[in-house]
C-alpha cells in the first residue's frame, strides 16, 4: 500500500485561509449573555425602558402642548383683543402677562428681577434633571418630567416676550361675594400636577428615589 508523502499529508490537513480567519473572528467576539442580540442593540433596548427616557418624553410633550396653546391663543385666536372669553360660569379665558413666577406670585418689573427669576428657574431645572437621571420609578419620572416641561415652557415665554403668558381664570361669583383665583397657564398646571405626584411618591410610594 502506498503511503502518502509528508508533503501530501500536510497539504491534506490544511484549512483554507478564509475559513481559519472566520473561525478566529467568531472565537474573539463573545456572545451577549442570555440573549442572541449584539451588545449595542441590547444596550439601546435597555435605555428605552429606563424611567429617564419616559421623563424626557413627558417633559418634551408638556413643552410642546404649552407653547402650542399659547401661540394659538395669541396669534390665531387673538385673545388679547377678545378677552375675556367665557367658557363656563366659573371659567374664563383672559390675556395676562405675568412678570413673576407661577400664578403671578412675586412680580418683577425690572430687567434684573426678570433675569434673577430666569436664573432660579434654570437652576431648578438642572436639579430636577439630576433627580430625573436617578429616578427608578415611572411615577417619579413622569412627575419630574411634567415639572421640568412646565418650567421650560414658562422660561421660553420669559426669554421671547419678557413675561409669561397666562390665560386661564377660575372664579366663583354669587350674589354676596366674588372669588377669583390667580390667572395661570398649562405649564403651571403641569408643575402643580408634578409636585402632587412627587409628594404622593415620596410619602406613599415604596420605590421613590431620594432627592439629590
Amino acid at each position: 500500500m502506498n503511503e502518502a508523502s509528508p508533503g501530501e499529508g500536510s497539504f491534506a490537513m490544511r484549512e483554507p485561509p478564509l475559513t481559519r480567519f472566520a473561525a478566529a473572528s467568531r472565537s474573539t467576539i463573545p456572545p451577549e449573555r442570555g440573549s442572541g442580540v449584539p451588545s449595542t442593540v441590547a444596550s439601546f433596548s435597555g435605555l428605552r425602558g429606563r424611567p429617564l427616557v419616559l421623563g424626557l418624553l413627558v417633559a418634551a410633550g408638556v413643552v410642546v402642548l404649552d407653547q402650542v396653546s399659547k401661540l394659538w391663543l395669541l396669534f390665531i385666536f387673538d385673545l388679547e383683543l377678545r378677552t375675556p372669553v367665557r367658557l363656563a360660569p366659573f371659567l374664563d379665558l383672559v390675556a395676562v402677562w405675568n412678570t413673576g413666577i407661577s400664578y403671578g406670585l412675586f412680580p418683577q418689573s425690572g430687567a434684573l428681577g426678570q433675569w434673577m427669576l430666569l436664573g432660579i428657574k434654570a437652576v431648578a431645572a438642572v436639579l430636577l434633571s439630576a433627580w430625573l437621571v436617578r429616578a427608578e420609578s415611572r411615577l417619579t419620572a413622569v412627575a419630574l418630567g411634567v415639572i421640568i416641561g412646565g418650567a421650560v415652557g414658562n422660561a421660553i415665554d420669559r426669554l421671547v416676550f419678557g413675561a409669561v403668558f397666562d390665560f386661564i381664570l377660575l372664579h366663583l361669583t354669587t350674589s354676596s361675594f366674588t372669588f377669583r383665583w390667580y390667572v395661570f397657564n398649562l405649564a403651571d398646571v403641569a408643575i402643580v400636577a408634578g409636585v402632587i405626584g412627587l409628594i404622593y411618591e415620596v410619602v406613599i410610594g415604596r420605590n421613590a428615589v431620594k432627592a439629590p
